[in-house]
């Protein structure tokens, strides 16, 4: 698949409130190629769900 597009790294970790912009962020970079990278990482500031996601650039052949 080469490379991001861009200049985007081949590694990411998008945070942020679990809500409708995480969830359209994550879909987006799923979109232009990127693959999940394990599950997501949860916590609770005492307001809001945050998340973490990774994304990894597929390097297969």
């Amino acid at each position: 698949m080469g490379t991001p597009p861009g200049g985007l790294p081949t590694y990411r970790v998008l945070t942020g409130p679990d809500d409708e912009t995480f969830c359209r962020r994550v879909s987006e970079a799923i979109g232009l190629g990127y693959e999940l990278h394990e599950g997501p990482a949860v916590t609770f500031n005492r307001e809001n769900v945050i998340v973490a996601q990774a994304l990894v650039w597929p390097t297969r052949q």
